[in-house]
């Protein structure tokens, strides 16, 4: 099993030296489902606690299938709620990704949840964790944990730079789709929205933040690393079973034709 510190070593280091990370959204409640994301070699994994199906009941057995493949694995949460922040990273989550953080007191309270005192109020039983982090001084563990705060609305890009300088505010990680919607952007080539995605990069790099966003499509994620974003989640579960079943539906409808073709042809119909 990787450590905490490792796996957070690894990710940081990636960062540090201006390189990718590239992430898989888990939202299948199954353990199989995240074992095969992890098993193909992603960065790390997410699993989504706000808009996914996983539940009590089926977090930890998906998060020790990420574990059997090494894939450093973050959760993201419902809310900003110190419960549900406290009791992921007892789970043994790297890190987490806290939704809809609009405010330097609202990133200020996920950071504070994310770490054991004097740095936060987090409240000590790892639980879970401790088969990552051993017998590490919480000091430690406070630097080991990734706190990501996602910017998603047009009171957060308000508020950017404040957000950004919240001491222990590891990552900003852009939420398109609310973030679209907030600002009344008609597509992801909205020039507008094109404009604040850049800006955020932008003005992340300054506050040394790493930058991170969640991608619909390949041609995105190659677009958006672009802008210097550097953890980047490129492929939902979710999206990539209903774009094979697509294509496979489709092409044996289209090879059902193209038979069928062939034997008109030839005067067997």
């Amino acid at each position: 099993m990787t450590t905490l510190a490792e796996a957070s070593a690894i990710l940081r280091g990636a960062w540090s030296a201006g390189g990718s990370t590239y992430g898989a959204w888990c939202s299948i409640p199954d353990s199989f489902a995240a074992e095969i994301m992890g098993s193909v070699g992603y960065d790390w994994a997410c699993i989504d606690l706000q808009h996914g199906l996983a539940g009590p009941d089926t977090v930890v057995p998906m998060m020790q299938a990420l574990s059997v493949t090494g894939t450093p694995t973050f959760l993201r949460v419902p809310w900003n709620a110190p419960e549900a922040i406290m009791r992921a990273l007892d789970l043994g989550a790297v890190g987490v990704i806290v939704p809809m953080i609009e405010s330097a007191a609202e990133a200020s309270a996920a950071v504070r949840a994310c770490r054991y005192a004097p740095a936060g109020s987090r409240s000590y039983g790892p639980t879970r964790a401790a088969l990552r982090s051993g017998e590490s001084p919480t000091d430690q563990v406070n630097g080991d944990i990734i706190c990501a705060v996602m910017v998603e609305t047009v009171t957060a890009l308000d508020a950017l730079d404040e957000i950004l300088s919240v001491p222990g505010v590891n990552v900003v990680f852009v939420g398109p789709a609310d973030l679209r919607i907030s600002m009344g952007a008609r597509d992801v080539a909205d020039p507008a929205f094109l404009g604040q995605l850049t800006r955020i990069a932008d003005r992340a790099r300054a506050h040394g933040v790493v930058a991170g966003i969640f991608c619909p499509s390949d041609a995105l994620a190659v677009a958006w690393r672009g802008l210097g974003y550097q953890m980047l989640a490129v492929a939902s579960d979710v999206r990539l079973l209903r774009q094979a079943a697509s294509e496979s539906l489709r092409g044996a409808r289209d090879q059902r034709q193209e038979v069928h073709d062939d034997q008109s042809r030839s005067g067997y119909l």
